[in-house]
């Protein structure tokens, strides 16, 4: 760690409440004290020096298991998942992770339980204690992990990196109080962890020799599709994290502006997206990676790409390293870092704790995040990196399927290697097509007015509906929490016409995708400013979202209003859009088996959704001129629903609205006309019956995943103050048993959740679980077994017990919202969902006060316990390969209800009532 000007004071944002104390313990444990005055919720994070760097050979993820096991138990606290258990109880959450150099322990806490969470958490690394038994279960654990991964392709073409480097290089391998009241619990609990005087472990020399350079690597990858990566080893920029040489370099490569490298290869129809930056990065060396996805005709033009790419290169070389580039960049940089929102606790400390591994504690807040020293050599150093000398080039396509003659050993990937001159490279970039390649213009994105608007007198809590008509409804809420230049709009288009069909639903998103591939060179200037919009589809339409500086928000929104207005169909973008969806939808199967029966619960428990398979079975046959006939019918019945939030007045949100409504419904030919009464749609969920237990039963999509998934759910009723509050009171009081039971003592699968579900104001539980050492129905039986014993538990659960976790999910409850777009994401859900009850916290904490053990009980009685009368669930079992023949052997059970058909299911089923109501006609 950099340890120059160390009584330097701590940089910090300009609206930060916080005050930052740093000690040093006589054991030389460097610690940074947080005071939040409001905060709602205590953190702590530690990061050891340690990674999987320092594996020992023939012991490769012996780093990663250590993380796991350090949480089981101390000589203190002897009883196992104990501390997960007190952090659960009292409404908090922990996890680790392993990086190359680091291994990161963190929680957060109801800041009643912060002392003794604290306590528990450092006898982690003072007497921890390692079971015989513990040890042989998490080993299964950390490599149902690894199983999890095994056929995502990020993981394996990671891998692949590393497998081609040297073997020798540690890179090859497989991977609120006061302050002082703080000080004294740090001091108190954490002196006692021994030092052992190591240094910090470093790595000597590079990872790649001669021979790992100059190649191109074909390599077969799991998902369809074509990828190019371009690889250079570079000096790390933590070495220079004031100049920020691969920022500045990642800025111009990665720019999709007008005349950047991707707004060439995206107008020749070559890609799809591309990124660059440094990755990999340690203290001793890193990489600089530009990530080009292709389409089917960029993958018959590598060379052209690589070509234009090092034609790129040549231009910034040629322009020099440029002042004004760089003071914009660390102009937007500054903006960012001061005015950045808050996040949970728990991330926040674990982001500072990584921070001090590396910088000096002036700079442990803010890192890398601020370069503001111009040092044209240190940046042309780095370009000068990124030659043909020393690169590396993999390139991803089931195209080579049968053209590769070496295997990856850990994660099996195909692949093949080929030598490349840069002689070669030269002439690729002589015969690159020639295109107007230049810098980007100067931003006009950048906001200068960050001054906070005057929020009314009466504190507005909650979102009041200003404006409504038979063209849209307009939710109107101020920041009356935050104190950022911040705003958030969602417009939400109700179009009936947009999912009526398989067709309409694809022609929608292939529409929303049209749009966002049009707008990309111009709005890619806002999102560097901190700017950022999407556009995407719906169930019952297409949203527009916009989210970050207000200043010149609004001159987004019209761009994008105007872009819908005047839409036509460009017939080659069209095509490069519509082959982009096609392969989205193909690698539908290449989903984790959990997801896909995540997903076969939706499917059944939701009306009117269209099955992906009957999607992808219309992309074929569709046109242009499909789309271009469809759009305007689609748009011709419209509503919109607005939601307006944060810096921004009552009457400059009441005139974006009017402007849709002026642009969309009252112009001389109106593209959209109002919805009938009767096109108003509800989101409607399928009513389970009660005593029958259904289930559906698949084989994975992808028939070479060895992994099985089931999703129990179960199914409680309509959106209730009292009802939810047993419900979630049951989930937080069951879910660390749960884990505990089926994870760590059975190991069944690392993937292994009892969560709550809520379907349009549906309430439920499900447990999740995903294993290769037990079939779906087996993991049933385990799932069923596990809810007769928590029987026993919940009845001997003590007053003080039901009382302390009560007092917990009340503290969780009454946590603010960290930031403006986690409060509107909330507030959303109550207007698309049509409960509007954006007061429900309160009610819901008044009706936890008021409930009994015995009442929870009943609950457990009436809709959980197995074979309980009201009970109605729904299991979706996903058999992967090693299952398969339990999967062809299954047969309906007496106690269960088979549903062979998804469709038929549903239109034999009742339906909850909608909560959504008429949209636009609310009566208030």
């Amino acid at each position: 760690m950099a340890v120059e000007n160390e009584n330097a004071e701590i940089v910090k944002a300009r609206i930060d409440k916080r005050n930052y104390k740093r000690i040093v313990l006589r054991n030389s444990l460097q610690v940074l004290l947080i005071s939040d005055p409001d905060t709602d919720k205590c953190a702590a994070s530690m990061s050891v020096g340690v990674g999987y760097f320092s594996d020992p050979a023939g012991l490769e993820g012996l780093a990663h298991f250590l993380e796991h096991m350090l949480f089981y138990a101390s000589e203190k606290y002897p009883e196992e998942d104990s501390y997960s258990k007190y952090i659960t109880e009292h409404g908090g959450s922990t996890n680790a992770f392993t990086s190359s150099e680091n291994t990161n322990y963190f929680f957060d806490v109801n800041t009643d339980g912060f002392e003794e969470a604290l306590d528990r958490f450092a006898q982690f690394f003072t007497k921890p204690l390692m079971s015989a038994d513990a040890t042989m279960r998490e080993i299964k654990a950390v490599d149902s992990e690894n199983q999890k991964n095994l056929l995502s392709d990020g993981w394996r073409m990671n891998q692949l990196q590393k497998h081609l480097t040297a073997e020798d290089h540690p890179y090859h391998k497989f991977s609120t109080e006061s302050l002082d009241k703080i000080q004294i619990l740090v001091e108190e609990k954490f002196q006692d962890i021994r030092n052992t005087n190591k240094g910090c472990f470093r790595i000597s020399g590079q990872p790649c020799k001669a021979e790992h350079l100059q190649i191109i690597v074909r390599t077969v990858p799991i998902k369809q599709g074509h990828k190019l990566r371009i690889v250079w080893p570079v000096t790390p920029e933590i070495r220079h994290y004031m100049e920020g040489p691969c920022r500045y370099l990642g800025h111009l490569i990665g720019h999709e502006g007008e005349g950047s490298l991707y707004y060439i290869l995206k107008k020749l129809g070559w890609a799809t997206s591309l990124s660059a930056g440094e990755s990999d990065l340690s203290l001793d060396f890193s990489f600089f990676k530009v990530v080009i996805d292709l389409t089917d005709a960029g993958h018959e033009h590598m060379q052209d790409i690589i070509g234009l790419l090092f034609k790129y290169i040549k231009l910034l070389q040629q322009s020099g390293v440029c002042k004004w580039i760089f003071e914009e960049l660390s102009a937007v940089c500054e903006t960012k870092f001061h005015y950045q929102d808050k996040i949970r606790p728990s991330d926040y400390v674990v982001n500072i704790a990584s921070n001090m591994q590396y910088y000096p504690p002036k700079d442990w807040l803010a890192g890398s995040s601020l370069p503001s020293k111009f040092s044209p050599s240190v940046i042309q150093m780095v370009l000068d990196q990124l030659s043909p000398n020393n690169v590396r080039i993999f390139w991803e396509s089931k195209g080579f399927e049968g053209h590769t003659d070496k295997v990856e050993p850990w994660y099996g990937t195909a692949y093949s290697i080929e030598k490349i001159t840069p002689s070669a490279i030269q002439g690729w970039v002589f015969s690159a097509p020639e295109e107007n390649i230049h810098l980007p213009a100067p931003n006009k994105f950048i906001p200068t007015d960050l001054s906070l608007k005057i929020v009314p007198e009466k504190q507005v809590k909650f979102p009041v509906l200003l404006s409504r008509s038979s063209y849209s409804a307009l939710w109107y809420k101020p920041d009356t929490l935050f104190s950022t230049p911040k705003a958030y709009v969602k417009i939400n288009f109700n179009c009936p016409y947009a999912g009526n069909s398989p067709e309409a639903e694809i022609l929608t998103h292939i529409f929303t995708q049209l749009l966002m591939d049009y707008l990309n060179d111009y709005a890619y200037y806002a999102q560097v400013a901190g700017l950022y919009y999407s556009i995407s589809h719906t169930d019952a339409g297409f949203q527009v979202n916009l989210l970050g500086y207000n200043h010149k928000l609004r001159i987004l929104l019209e761009t994008i209003v105007e872009e819908i207005a005047t839409f036509r169909v460009k017939t080659d973008r069209f095509s490069v859009i519509k082959e982009m969806v096609t392969k989205e939808y193909q690698n539908f199967k290449y989903q984790q088996p959990y997801q896909q029966a995540m997903y076969y619960c939706s499917l059944i428990l939701q009306d009117q959704t269209w099955p992906w398979v009957e999607q992808l079975e219309v992309l074929p046959g569709l046109q242009a001129e499909d789309l271009a006939k469809f759009v305007p019918v689609m748009l011709s019945r419209t509503f919109l629903e607005c939601y307006i939030a944060g810096n921004i007045e009552s009457q400059e949100a009441e005139a974006m609205a009017r402007h849709l409504e002026d642009v969309l419904f009252k112009c001389s030919k109106p593209l959209c006309q109002p919805l009938f009464p009767s096109q108003h749609l509800t989101n409607r969920v399928t009513k389970l019956e009660s005593g029958i237990n259904y289930f559906y039963t698949s084989e994975c999509l992808n028939p070479d995943d060895e992994n099985s998934a089931l999703v129990h759910y179960i199914q409680v009723g309509r959106d209730d103050f009292k009802l939810n509050a047993k419900l979630q009171l049951f989930a937080l009081v069951a879910k660390q048993p749960t884990f505990h039971q089926l994870r760590s003592v059975e190991q069944l699968g690392y993937i292994t959740v009892l969560m709550q579900r809520n379907d349009c104001g549906v309430r439920g539980l499900q447990f999740i679980i995903q294993s290769t050492v037990k079939a779906p129905g087996s993991i049933e039986q385990r799932v069923e077994a596990f809810l007769e014993m928590f029987e026993t538990k919940l009845k001997e659960m003590t007053i003080e017990e039901f009382k302390s976790n009560v007092n917990a999910l009340i503290d969780m409850k009454l946590e603010k919202h960290k930031n403006l777009r986690e409060e509107s994401t909330f507030f959303w859900r109550e207007i698309k969902d049509g409960t509007l009850r954006f007061d429900r916290r309160h009610f819901e904490i008044e009706e936890l006060r008021k409930l009994a053990l015995q009442e929870l009980i009943d609950f457990f009685y009436e809709y959980v316990k197995v074979g309980a009368p009201r009970k109605r669930t729904l299991s979706v079992r996903v058999h992967g390969n090693l299952h398969s023949s339990e999967y062809k052997s299954e047969a309906s059970e007496p106690h269960l209800a088979r549903i062979d058909n998804i469709f038929s299911f549903r239109k034999s089923q009742s339906l909850y009532g909608s909560f959504k109501g008429l949209t636009g006609q609310v009566k208030l």
